[in-house]
């Protein structure tokens, strides 16, 4: 008689909670399509100045369609199109290309051209500015670079907000990065107002609504989530705060690419898990990731909604 086999053993019960909005937003979806629409007028190579969102897999993809990415514009010749990120670029960078008569398609975010034209307007005024950003992220350095060097303070903590010292305390305003921790930022805010009472502010909030939501709706998700997954790239400002925020909230939070970042050990006796993605993540990769937990879980799937978003951004008229 032969054996019988053995039963395959019974998949333990996983609950993903998904957190809405994620993924990509408006700014990226346009920053995107600038590119993509730029190789299917212009033919390829059509080059990018920096990533133009913060994400592998979107900046691969479009390597595959004919992108070409540089971190300068000498990088690039003059008889090619060349599209500036979703980030922002100094002044310096589109006065460049037109000395040197190129082709460029601006792709930065209409809400990070908010922010250059309020802190243009402070600068205008006479006040001093302080920039609540991350040193080194391409979108300080392209909100900075729209003023005289010296003109704009960064003010990373609430530390630097309490250090701070104008040379007019009732003459200073401020703005912010657009991908920031509302929380974190929120502190820092509060600290300049304490000091200067009469700090102008931005007429409406700086953060972005993307990021915003998408803050909002990881809380949601991690105070029922033992663990919370976060498709982003590392050099993601949004996809990184999406992490810290669930933290905060008391997740235990992971920051991955794709599902090859998945380490199921990560789920030893976890029963719900909560997957978000940042603003530059597409959302292939949250399907991945609820495709490989399947083959090991017997998966269920609940959306949590936090916020609806209906925005979009109207592309360069040369590409509409």
């Amino acid at each position: 008689m032969q054996p019988m086999s053995q039963a395959p053993a019974a998949r333990p019960p996983l609950t993903i909670l998904l957190a809405t909005p994620r993924g990509f937003c408006a700014g990226v979806d346009r920053a995107i399509q600038i590119v993509e629409r730029g190789i299917a007028k212009y033919g390829a190579p059509v080059y990018v100045r920096h990533e133009i969102v913060h994400n592998r897999h979107v900046v691969e993809r479009l390597k595959a369609l004919g992108a070409v990415f540089v971190e300068e514009l000498a990088e690039c010749p003059p008889d090619r199109p060349v599209v500036f990120s979703a980030h922002g670029v100094p002044k310096a960078v589109p006065a460049e290309a037109k000395a040197r008569k190129m082709l460029y398609l601006d792709a930065t975010c209409p809400l990070v051209s908010k922010v250059h034209v309020e802190a243009g307007r402070h600068f205008d005024a006479g006040r001093e500015i302080v920039l609540i950003g991350h040193a080194g992220h391409p979108e300080v350095v392209g909100t900075m670079g729209q003023l005289p060097e010296g003109a704009v303070v960064l003010i990373e903590t609430v530390a630097d907000a309490q250090a701070f010292t104008p040379k007019d305390p009732a003459n200073v305003a401020f703005v912010t990065q657009t991908t920031l921790s509302v929380d974190d930022t929120a502190e820092i805010v509060a600290a300049l107002r304490g000091r200067f009472p009469a700090i102008a502010a931005p007429y409406k909030e700086d953060i972005c609504y993307a990021t915003t939501n998408r803050q909002e709706a990881v809380k949601a998700v991690a105070a029922r989530s033992q663990v919370l997954l976060v498709l982003g790239s590392a050099n993601s400002s949004n996809s990184v705060r999406l992490a810290e925020v669930a933290r905060r909230a008391g997740s235990v939070a992971h920051l991955i690419d794709d599902a090859d970042g998945l380490d199921l050990a990560w789920l030893d006796g976890v029963q719900v898990v909560g997957v978000t993605a940042g603003a530059s993540a597409p959302e292939v990769l949250v399907q991945g990731v609820i495709d490989r937990l399947s083959r090991s879980f017997a998966v269920s799937v609940e959306e949590i909604d936090a916020e609806r978003e209906t925005v979009s951004f109207k592309l360069p008229r040369v590409l509409a």
